[in-house]
């Protein structure tokens, strides 16, 4: 067998593999808090990317940034009654301020007047100012952003996937109608596929979640659902139709044009640096990570080859101009990103941390390739020794169309793998079961009577409800849970 980067590789040891592409990728490392992760210059370069596209994408909704506290008095959890008993197990409490040294120790010393929540998410602390920025149809429709940090404290975590505190972006929105409220939902979910397919190169399916998955207090949950490569669900981002839940605990009332007092609706979606494990999952190999041309850092690296010191002025200032050429050059409405690594290292070894990187294209410049006026390229979607020649002439022209191949190559790749891994010809509980069992891998499809109480059958098995797919078969089937008649197709599958 061939000798990978990566130990051990993802047949061997899918959850081993995946911490250690993290860690040979340096994307991010495990905090000495529990639970916690320290992203590196490389993993939060990637989620700069996508978090400055999905931003100036959020700016054209109509929608503006804001920010709120990161503490939440309890009493305003206290009043969603629903909403807090979802977030009760993981909600990190401050009960004390003020330190006091005590036997060589620093101790608590002053108790707060009321616990202050670490947010869990933000629905009520933003409902609270929306009851006082609104009091008119006047003043709707209300739609912030914030990019935050939230705390949950996870019994079992994993870096991006779950973590006690982690990034996202969380959109909140009020209106004066359910359409309203429920359209700004749905255009958040479709503003999510197209982040996740056209930019991450993660195939998704869209979908409404079952009661049981449903967010706490919301009267729908919609989300996108994308396939791991050990064929696992993964739940990538969430939007939420929250109704006039929060506005009735919350007091978000507004005069409507007849001067009538009226609660309003309200919606509320994020994505998190979960993305960023979805990412490593989708796209990485036993070589390590393979990074998406839009959302990568850095998206060629020129290696400088310098056999003696003689060599080397000549080879930097080749490769230096070879990037400058290359960034008047533009990719997805940007130029194109160059780094120069001309550190006093050996070539082999910069050459496996940039496949190990998964920057998208390597360019290898030396004393023979200056005298042709050409480069040596090497394409992170192929193998990692296939090598290709070119004139610098050439490179120059068609740099933008090897970046869009690559793209194009992961999304395909991913989609095609999620294809295969779909199944259709199951048609009871007890199937199902026993093609889990069997290590059966993938997601299921089948028909669902949409009887909350049936999910409990799942309970034992470690299978959810992943999603409703928005795009159904209108077909009649037996409920794989029930065998009654049903018309709603499901995903049925494994997830973290």
């Amino acid at each position: 067998m061939a000798k990978t980067a990566v130990t051990p590789t993802r047949s061997e040891n899918y959850a081993d593999w995946y911490q250690n592409v993290i860690r040979a990728a340096d994307l991010a490392e495990c905090a000495p808090v529990r639970g916690c992760m320290i992203i590196k210059p490389w993993g939060y370069g990637i989620w700069e990317r996508i978090q400055k596209i999905l931003d100036a994408k959020i700016r054209e909704m109509g929608v503006s940034n804001a920010y709120f506290p990161l503490f939440i008095p309890l009493s305003f959890l206290e009043r969603e009654a629903e909403h807090v008993a979802g977030f009760a197990k993981e909600c990190a409490i401050v009960t004390h301020h003020r330190l006091e040294a005590k036997d060589g120790k620093l101790i608590p010393k002053g108790p707060l007047e009321e616990p202050l929540v670490v947010r869990p998410t933000s629905e009520a602390i933003i409902g609270d100012a929306f009851s006082r920025w609104i009091s008119s149809h006047r003043d709707l429709p209300l739609m912030v952003n914030q990019w935050a940090n939230i705390v949950r404290w996870e019994m079992r975590t994993r870096v991006f996937l779950r973590t006690t505190e982690f990034l996202w972006q969380e959109g909140h929105t009020a209106h004066a109608t359910k359409e309203e409220a429920l359209g700004k939902t749905m255009e958040a979910l479709e503003l999510y596929r197209w982040l996740a397919e056209t930019v991450l190169a993660m195939p998704v399916i869209l979908g409404e979640k079952s009661p049981a998955e449903r967010f706490p207090g919301a009267e729908n949950t919609f989300c996108m659902e994308a396939m791991m490569q050990d064929c696992k669900a993964l739940q990538a981002g969430t939007t939420h139709y929250l109704g006039q839940n929060f506005s009735k605990v919350f007091g978000i009332r507004f005069c409507d044009q007849d001067g009538d007092l009226k609660f309003a609706y309200t919606s509320s979606w994020g994505v998190s640096t979960r993305l960023m494990g979805g990412l490593v999952m989708t796209h990485g190999d036993d070589n390590g990570m393979r990074v998406p041309p839009i959302i990568s850092p850095e998206q060629i690296v020129i290696l400088a080859i310098v056999p003696s010191e003689e060599h080397r002025k000549e080879v930097l200032a080749y490769a230096h101009a070879l990037a400058a050429d290359l960034r008047l050059q533009s990719f997805a409405g940007e130029s194109v990103r160059v780094l120069v690594d001309d550190r006093d290292r050996r070539g082999g070894e910069k050459n496996w941390e940039w496949i190990k990187k998964g920057v998208p294209i390597r360019v290898e410049v030396g004393p023979k390739d200056i005298e042709k006026r050409q480069a040596v390229i090497m394409r992170r979607d192929c193998d990692v020794r296939d090598k290709e020649v070119l004139s610098l002439e050439k490179l120059t022209r068609n740099i933008s169309a090897l970046l869009e191949d690559i793209q194009s190559n992961y999304f395909q790749q991913a989609l095609a793998f999620r294809d295969r891994n779909m199944h259709g010809n199951i048609e009871t509980l007890q199937e199902m079961q026993d093609f889990f069992d069997s290590k059966g891998r993938g997601f299921i499809l089948g028909k669902w009577c949409e009887d909350p109480k049936t999910e409990a059958l799942l309970d034992q098995t470690k299978i959810s409800i992943r999603c409703l797919p928005l795009k159904s078969r209108d077909t009649e089937g037996a409920c794989l849970l029930t065998g009654k008649i049903a018309k709603r197709d499901a995903i049925f599958a494994k997830a973290y």
